[in-house]
């Protein structure tokens, strides 16, 4: 008897619940720690909830992911910036297997997989021009990650717009001010990333 259907059934309840869990846990702490690998320390000692880490060692990210779950936070990492990790399935088993709780990518192929994997997803989009801004809708919509980030985060009607299309919207990238974030915020974003220390305490 093929198992699958069986344990896709539970892998998408348990995802949903994840989701539900982390949605409410930004709701009252929306800014996200971005962090590379030598600030991740301070990231775990912050208020933030949810920690971005923005590349990793196939080494070490297995104590990486415990120690966040001993704190009691959730770890995505971005893992088109992680070194010895296959950028492919296997990567992405490899990732799930050590209990990470999402990834980020720019790639859709990454974010299907890590979907199949029963992972929380974050897809990344850069607003370089009217061009691609265009494309972004119509990839997310396509891809359904559990999220989408925007970068930059503080182009207010970047935000504005990508905020209505029915995906948690976090804004990413050159924020730098309690200003910047509060705008953020007010446009619709969800939450906000950022490596700033301060921000994560506010």
């Amino acid at each position: 008897m093929d198992e699958r259907p069986f344990f896709c059934y539970f892998c998408f309840k348990w995802v949903k619940l994840l989701k539900n869990k982390l949605l409410t846990g930004l709701e009252t702490a929306p800014v996200i720690a971005a962090v590379r690998e030598r600030f991740f320390f301070d990231a775990l000692e912050s208020p933030s909830e949810v920690i971005f880490l923005l590349g990793c060692d196939i080494l070490t990210i297995g104590d990486k992911i415990k120690r966040t779950h001993d704190k009691g936070k959730y770890i995505f990492v971005h893992i088109d910036l992680c070194d010895g990790i296959g950028k492919d399935k296997s990567g992405i088993r490899f990732l799930s297997n050590l209990g990470v709780d999402g990834i980020i990518s720019t790639k859709s192929n990454l974010i299907k997989y890590a979907k199949e994997q029963g992972l929380l997803t974050v897809q990344r989009f850069f607003a370089y021009d009217s061009h691609g801004i265009v494309g972004i809708g119509e990839v997310a919509i396509t891809t359904e990650p559990d999220f989408i980030e925007i970068m930059p985060g503080v182009v207010g009607k970047i935000t504005k717009r990508f905020s209505r299309i029915g995906i948690p919207l976090i804004s990413g990238g050159l924020i730098e001010t309690k200003t910047e974030v509060t705008d953020a915020l007010k446009n619709g974003a969800f939450a906000v990333s950022t490596g700033k220390k301060e921000l994560w305490y506010i």
